[in-house]
């Protein structure tokens, strides 16, 4: 495997490959989630482990549970953390279906999941297994990843989760089943003639039904990235 490291800051490093890499939707959602530096923190699914990173860079959390599946996954955070001067990020190997011995349940103040997009056999699947697991709904769905949270999740803790506007209504139905209300959507397009490619949602454990709708979120402007954008990806990397 050949690994390459991204330099998120001079003390930041993320271990990226083939298998296990990351694009802008970490940045947006990473943003999105608004964490605090008191939280306590799981990050669902994390892969090369971007998101935790990422907070690493401003006031990061308490603590953050980066949790994968895929061994190589973890074994790719490690080498990160391994190049970093980081605080209070903790490599989980687990699926978090079962999620893990001595796990925080009920304790934790926000989950963050990046998930597979597209449901199982749906789609172009490319050869790559890593690439399967981390597009499609192979080993974990949305309705996993609401189970697990509101296992971890104090009351009042919350879910940020991103994925394609087609799944709206599955992510909605996912998190009121495991009484987790959306509390505040955004929707992203590339610009203002598009229609979005991704949404950013939040929910609440045991909240009661409320949602704000946030203005959209624009990746291009005329002179190339929106000046959002540029500040949010910004916040988790040196340069654009």
């Amino acid at each position: 495997m050949e690994y390459k490291y991204e330099k998120l800051t001079d003390k930041i490093y993320v271990c990226a490959s083939s298998d296990h890499r990351f694009g802008t939707d970490a940045f947006l959602l990473a943003d999105f989630s608004q964490y605090r530096a008191k939280d306590k923190v799981c990050d669902l699914g994390t892969g090369c482990g971007i998101i935790p990173l990422i907070m690493q860079k401003k006031m990061p959390p308490q603590i953050t549970y980066a949790v994968d599946i895929q061994e190589g996954a973890i074994e790719q955070l490690r080498l990160g953390l391994e190049k970093s001067e980081t605080t209070g990020i903790v490599p989980v190997c687990a699926d978090l279906k079962e999620l893990w011995e001595n796990a925080p349940l009920g304790q934790l103040d926000l989950v963050i999941c990046n998930p597979p997009y597209k449901v199982n056999n749906a789609g172009f699947q490319s050869v790559i297994t890593a690439q399967k697991i981390a597009r499609h709904e192979i080993l974990c769905t949305i309705d996993d990843v609401c189970a697990a949270a509101q296992k971890l999740l104090k009351f009042g803790g919350r879910l940020c989760v991103c994925n394609r506007p087609e799944r709206l209504s599955d992510v909605i139905f996912a998190m009121k089943s495991h009484d987790i209300e959306p509390k505040r959507l955004r929707f992203v397009s590339k610009n203002a003639d598009e229609a979005p490619w991704l949404f950013l949602i939040e929910g609440k454990k045991g909240s009661k039904p409320f949602m704000k709708v946030e203005p959209q979120l624009y990746i291009r402007s005329e002179n190339g990235f929106s000046e959002e954008l540029q500040k949010i990806y910004n916040t988790g990397k040196e340069q654009l």
